[in-house]
């Protein structure tokens, strides 16, 4: 039997973050109403190819999927179960913001199967969130978070993220106290990253920058002109609350299965797990991604694949008929980016995605996929990981992982699996 992850996008927001480099942005109700019609069709029209797979894990993402009503989620639901074999038991999974759904929403979002949510949350500090950008507090993250447990979801995780600008130990520590008394199943907690096209970018890493009076954050300059987010923490403030982090929420239950994923027993992201272990899943939606397997003469062959990223052009497609009023299937005509992988291209990934997991990777599941003993391809890179300290092989599974200076230092690890 052959399983199939499928990704769905929804571009839309209620404000742009000042540190999202996503493909997503504010929209009216008729834009959204156009995309779910059109998302609808590439559904129908792409699970044509997946009528053998067996889908389960669903996972919409954005952007914030949380911004469509109630209505427009159940056409999308019922588009993907008439559309693809859905599992029974299949992970499904929604990212939502504080104060995007109401109960009413909620309660929608269980009906229509979904079991997991995933809530942006942040920082529980009011400052820090406004300082970002974010459309809400932590009182409206509370009302939220009560709404989603009356609702009956009991497989929730809360994003944070840490090294904002102007955020201290204290302010940090007083986060993770917070969400940990709450005690969701999963917690993810990422390192703040400053991307380029963000407004932080323009502040942070353009030559000349912009002076603070120019830069707008969120409704108001938030202590900009006093300095009180001039600057982010320094490296050994960023290192001090990545290791708190992974210091109070292992007190508090949570193991670590992957470098910025904590849960608690049983609910790690089954979706995500899937791209580290390569997995094969569809993207649909706006500029989603694919990677994709496909038997052809001398073997299967892997194809990374990216939808069309501009709207417009996305809303236009359309499903062409023939004369006779048949539709005329085109995947090619939502892709616009494709790239075939070559094996070394897959030996690489399989790598450096899988080593992003605490159980490491298994030299007979490489020998396995690739034909080759892993030590024969990158035994080298392997000695040398090993002597640094950054890579070791466990005995009972034989699997090598990230010793803990390794994860700390991961990219330099992965850039070894890179010729």
């Amino acid at each position: 039997m052959s399983y199939l992850s499928i990704y769905v996008h929804i571009p839309f927001c209620v404000r742009k973050c000042n540190y999202c480099d996503f493909l997503s942005a504010p929209s009216d109700e008729e834009t959204r109403q156009d995309y779910v019609d059109a998302l609808c069709d590439e559904i129908t029209h792409r699970a044509e190819k997946f009528k053998d797979r067996i889908v389960d894990t669903v996972f919409f993402g954005g952007g914030t999927p949380s911004v469509l009503s109630g209505g427009q989620m159940s056409k999308i639901m019922a588009t993907i179960r008439n559309s693809f074999q859905i599992l029974p038991t299949a992970e499904i999974s929604m990212e939502m913001n504080p104060g995007t759904a109401d109960f009413e929403k909620l309660e929608i979002y269980k009906e229509l199967g979904i079991n997991r949510l995933s809530i942006g949350l942040q920082s529980a500090d009011n400052e820090e969130l406004k300082m970002l950008g974010r459309i809400h507090t932590w009182e409206d993250f509370l009302k939220t978070w009560e709404m989603v447990r009356k609702a009956g979801f009991t497989n929730v995780n809360i994003d944070l993220m840490s090294a904002l600008p102007g955020q201290t130990i204290e302010s940090y520590r007083n986060t993770l106290e917070k969400v940990l008394s709450l005690q969701p199943e999963h917690i993810s907690a990422y390192s703040l990253i400053i991307e380029e096209g963000t407004l932080f970018y323009r502040w942070f890493e353009e030559e000349d920058g912009e002076s603070l009076e120019d830069i707008s954050i969120g409704d108001e300059a938030m202590g900009f002109k006093e300095g009180k987010y001039k600057k982010l923490p320094d490296e050994v403030t960023d290192r001090q609350m990545y290791e708190m982090t992974e210091r109070m929420l292992k007190e508090n239950g949570y193991h670590r299965y992957e470098i910025s994923n904590y849960a608690l027993a049983g609910y790690e992201c089954k979706h995500n797990i899937g791209y580290w272990k390569r997995k094969e899943y569809l993207g649909l939606g706006l500029g989603s991604a694919s990677l994709l397997f496909d038997e052809r003469e001398g073997g299967k062959i892997n194809i990374r694949s990216g939808n069309v990223q501009n709207l417009n052009c996305y809303l236009n497609l359309g499903v062409e008929q023939d004369i006779f009023g048949e539709i005329i299937y085109d995947e090619n005509k939502w892709t616009e980016e494709y790239n075939l992988l070559t094996k070394k291209d897959q030996m690489e990934e399989f790598m450096f995605l899988g080593l992003r997991m605490m159980e490491g990777i298994c030299p007979a599941e490489f020998e396995q996929q690739f034909g080759k003993k892993l030590e024969d391809v990158y035994g080298s890179q392997i000695t040398k990981l090993v002597k640094q300290g950054l890579l070791e092989q466990k005995e009972g599974t034989k699997r090598y992982a990230l010793t803990k200076q390794g994860i700390d230092v991961s990219n330099q690890v992965f850039v070894e699996f890179l010729y």
